[in-house]
């Protein structure tokens, strides 16, 4: 412990060491103060850090429109779902036209067309006897009063026995009658039933475990693991067929988007746990290439991953600040060039308002920037009908001086004293990427953001939070091609189980063929599918 100098002391000291004591008190005085501001910043960052956290777990999920205050919280919808869909208001429900009724209403024609739909009619009417009791002077039928309802049957297993004749003949020459190829011999596994595996597991996120659960409360005893082997060697030996055709098609298109999210393989040949990454790409939205979406399993996360999928692609890829992509397109075995998403640059000035609220956000560093980017947004919205050439001459005009702005201000603003710690983040990494954010007003084709990958690699993370992992590669594998086949499908506005039925059924008796020609046909947008699977709402 520290001794205390008394006064009498301090009197008899001589003056050079009463100022160098005092020159050490001061300098004491200074750490100390810098400490305290130290601590002052730490704690500033670690509250704004919790309040981006509860943020994003309670507050708003969208990042548009922050001032309207209409949108419904991820904590509604997670665990509130009907009642915050409601909010108070008296729902009305939708019309049986608007249900099931898929063309305009002819004048003058009472009934619609139910377009495939099976209308069963049901009579209510009244006995002779009843009849007779309540018109004895007799009676005549006016018109019926015809009211519709909709119902629905759980699914409905049936078996098949099929009976193949078998002919010989007197010169002993053995035929069979003519059948349908199997999808897997000697299984029970049929084109409808995979489907409706494949449909529940990659479009509902319904693990195989509570599939197995839901068929046995229907008498239906199927393992997860007959399952699992099913989706894999379905993906395998038929699906990997169109899969291979849709990443032709991404690398041949004018624009591509790319992103990728972790997943955990348990059986992946390495040691211990590891992250595994499924990597996911898109067509543009503003290109005439058939929108296709693309899923692919990788071991890591290094350039090898892209490099290998975007080998032969010459356009420009919309993508995220990832250091990678920026890496490969300065790789001479490479030929695309990068473009940068505005959500990636817009997200942590999004993230302060909503942690501070717009009243106390107002003025803020990180209200400032959001609103010019959404200004920015704004003005390029309302010239996506335009044609390409028009659009890019007006991109020069009216948004170009928005962008300009913006990074001018960005370049003050960097060395301001005052703004949180995510704000000067979210500063820099604006500057950072200033290159790739400012490529889309060269092209009319590039879009401002990456969204549209993001939105495609939803589904996945979804389905992972209810499957947790994956099992083995061939499983990564078969799941990131029936995804994309699924998202195709959607993105195509096809009937995704009539669709994943109908290509294993027809895939399956192409397989002795030398060419792949009848792929074309198989393809999401290919005009020679059958009309069952095609969406019908999709056709209004």
């Amino acid at each position: 412990m520290k001794e205390v100098i008394s006064r009498e002391e301090l009197n008899k000291m001589d003056k050079d060491v009463l100022v160098t004591l005092l020159m050490g008190m001061q300098e004491q005085l200074e750490r100390s103060n810098d400490t305290v501001d130290a601590l002052r910043a730490t704690v500033d960052k670690l509250n704004e850090q919790i309040r981006i956290m509860n943020t994003r777990l309670f507050g708003k999920s969208s990042e548009k429109s922050l001032a309207t205050g209409d949108q419904l919280s991820i904590y509604d919808f997670g665990f509130n779902e009907a009642e915050a869909t409601v909010k108070g208001k008296v729902i009305e429900e939708p019309k049986m036209e608007t249900v099931v009724i898929h063309r305009k209403k002819r004048r003058g024609k009472r009934d619609e067309d139910l377009s495939g739909f099976e209308a069963i009619p049901v009579e209510h009417g009244l006995s002779d006897e009843e009849l007779a009791e309540r018109f004895p002077e007799g009676y005549y039928e006016l018109d019926d009063e015809v009211y519709r309802k909709l119902e629905v049957e759980p699914a409905v297993f049936k078996v098949i026995e099929h009976h193949i004749k078998v002919y010989k003949g007197k010169n002993g020459t053995i035929v069979k009658g003519k059948h349908p190829k199997e999808m897997l011999s000697n299984s029970i596994a049929t084109p409808s039933l995979a489907a409706f595996i494949m449909n529940a597991k990659y479009v509902n996120a319904v693990p195989l475990y509570r599939q197995e659960q839901e068929l046995q409360r229907n008498d239906v005893n199927i393992s997860r693991q007959v399952m699992a082997n099913w989706m894999i060697t379905t993906a395998e030996r038929y699906l990997s067929l169109i899969y291979d055709r849709l990443k032709e098609e991404i690398t041949k298109s004018r624009v591509a988007h790319a992103d990728e999210t972790p997943v955990q393989v348990t059986k992946d040949g390495r040691e211990g746990t590891h992250k595994s990454y499924m990597w996911v790409y898109r067509t543009g939205s503003m290109c005439k290439a058939h929108p296709a979406i693309v899923y692919d399993y990788q071991k890591t996360r290094k350039a090898d991953a892209p490099r290998t999928f975007l080998e032969g692609f010459k356009g420009k890829l919309v993508c995220d600040g990832y250091q990678v992509y920026h890496t490969l397109e300065n790789d001479s075995g490479t030929d695309f060039t990068v473009a940068g998403c505005w959500i990636h640059a817009r997200r942590p000035f999004a993230d302060v308002i909503k942690s501070l609220g717009e009243d106390k956000a107002a003025g803020t560093l990180a209200y400032e920037a959001y609103v010019q980017i959404q200004n920015i947004y704004h003005t390029d919205n309302s010239l996506k009908k335009l044609p390409p050439s028009e659009r890019k001459k007006k991109r020069k005009k009216l948004v170009k001086p928005l962008v300009d702005g913006f990074f001018d201000w960005a370049r003050k603003a960097q060395y301001a004293a005052v703004g949180s710690d995510k704000t000067k983040k979210g500063i820099r990494y604006c500057l950072n990427q200033e290159k790739y954010l400012r490529a889309f007003l060269d092209d009319p084709a590039l879009p401002l953001d990456n969204n549209i990958a993001e939105q495609a690699i939803r589904p996945f993370c979804v389905g992972r939070n209810n499957w947790k992992l994956i099992d083995t590669i061939n499983g990564a594998n078969a799941s990131a091609i029936i995804y994309s086949i699924v998202e195709t499908a959607k993105a195509n506005d096809l009937n995704i189980y009539k669709y994943l039925k109908y290509l294993l059924t027809e895939i399956p008796h192409h397989m002795d063929e030398t060419g792949t020609d009848f792929i074309e046909g198989l393809l999401p947008w290919s005009k020679s599918l059958p009309p069952e699977c095609r969406k019908k709402m999709a056709s209004k």
